[in-house]
């Protein structure tokens, strides 16, 4: 059986197997029956998903053809629109949506595309689920209708999700006039981000808020910062804000134009929440990529760092399982756990801008309190994936080099 779901949903070239436009529609049909088959019986209504996307050229017709395939197993699709990650999760919540579906390939070219699923409790599918799906994907003994479905009906999510955004930031008057600019990358958060901001009473200058089908993350966004941080030097921003094509994450930048990426928003915002008894468990989730100097600036002040593999779904479960309020990832995927169980750049920010409110300090003083170890990664080209513990040679290695960093460095 072949493997659709990736670390972050089913990924690849618009097109082409597996976002083909009859595999597609088989996923739609697939999800349907699998939540049919775990539903309690006699709930007596259609599986109902609401499905929002970025800005790809692609999205629309992907979307169509999940319509088709949710609609020929008897399920309903609403469609958000051009709309964030996290207010699909949010709407599938609180909306009384069976599960939510994102089309969107996150920071990646507007060639690629994706699906992603969260559950009708706004986290992504668990591993097990997405085996069954795909199980269901691979039984040849049922097909999809191959009749056009009609078009999805529309909702109006974005007030709602607004609205439940901005409980992340309770006072903004606290900050003063705020200068602050917007990097929507082209993407989901072009709908959402400006006006949200500008709503807040902040002066805000926006780039990369025109979206043309194919410009989502073209030199914009959140990997590719150059143009915001020259943009907050110019206008002379106290911050940046960079989202990324779907708006799941954020990096920042400082009035001097410096990046400040998750780690450094993982140690300010949990220090202000622990200084707060807010920080449950005293402890955070990140993966095995995040810098050691997060490691140690959060020994310093008696917190915990549990990490996992990467991938904000591994973060999002060991929250889960532990009951801890936040986690995230070095690349600006940051969960907090009162207000969604997935990554959300808008959240995130307005976070940030909270510990700026609540402790009177800049975002560059806030951020050189993570002292980040220089890292290197090296990508070797090999014949045969291996366990490295089998290979005494590079065990060897391993254990010399563990014994020189003695606790102040990492080999991953």
């Amino acid at each position: 059986m072949s493997r659709l779901f990736g670390t972050d949903g089913v990924r690849g070239k618009a097109g082409e197997h597996p976002l083909d436009h009859s595999t597609v529609a088989r996923l739609g049909a697939a999800l349907v029956r699998a939540l049919q088959h775990h539903r309690a019986a006699g709930a007596g209504r259609p599986i109902h998903f609401i499905v929002g996307r970025d800005t790809r050229e692609s999205g629309e017709w992907i979307e169509q053809e999940l319509a088709r395939g949710i609609g020929s197993a008897g399920g309903m699709l609403t469609s958000g629109g051009i709309i964030p990650t996290p207010a699909v999760a949010y709407v599938a919540r609180e909306m009384d949506f069976d599960a939510g579906i994102v089309i969107s390939a996150s920071h990646n070219p507007f060639e690629d595309n994706g699906i992603k699923v969260f559950s009708g409790r706004g986290e992504k599918f668990t591993e097990a689920l997405e085996r069954e799906i795909e199980a269901i994907v691979a039984d040849q003994s049922w097909s999809v209708d191959g009749a056009a479905a009609p078009s999805p009906s529309r909702a109006d999510v974005i007030e709602a999700y607004i609205e439940h955004a901005l409980l992340a930031l309770p006072n903004p008057r606290r900050l003063g006039h705020l200068k602050i600019a917007i990097d929507a990358a082209n993407g989901a958060t072009t709908t959402v981000a400006p006006r949200l901001f500008r709503d807040l009473g902040f002066d805000v200058t926006v780039i990369g808020a025109l979206p043309d089908g194919r410009n989502i993350n073209l030199d914009c966004g959140s990997t590719h910062p150059e143009l915001l941080s020259a943009t907050v030097r110019e206008k002379g921003c106290r911050l940046g804000v960079a989202f990324d094509g779907d708006g799941d994450r954020a990096i920042f930048v400082d009035a001097t134009g410096r990046v400040i990426d998750g780690d450094a928003v993982l140690l300010m915002c949990a220090r202000q929440m622990q200084a707060q008894g807010r920080l449950a468990g005293n402890a955070l989730v990140a993966t095995v990529m995040s810098n050691i100097g997060l490691e140690l600036a959060l020994r310093a002040s008696g917190i915990e760092l549990v990490r996992t593999a990467v991938g904000d779904k591994y973060v999002m479960e060991e929250m889960l399982r532990r009951d801890l309020p936040i986690g995230g990832e070095q690349s600006g995927h940051i969960i907090f756990s009162d207000h969604l169980f997935t990554g959300d750049g808008i959240a995130t920010a307005l976070n940030v801008l909270r510990v700026m409110a609540e402790t009177g300090r800049e975002l560059a003083d806030l951020a050189s309190e993570l002292v980040a170890y220089p890292q290197t990664l090296v990508n070797v080209r090999v014949r045969a994936r291996k366990d490295l513990a089998t290979v005494p040679a590079v065990v060897d290695v391993m254990k010399q080099v563990e014994e020189r960093l003695a606790g102040e460095g990492r080999l991953l």
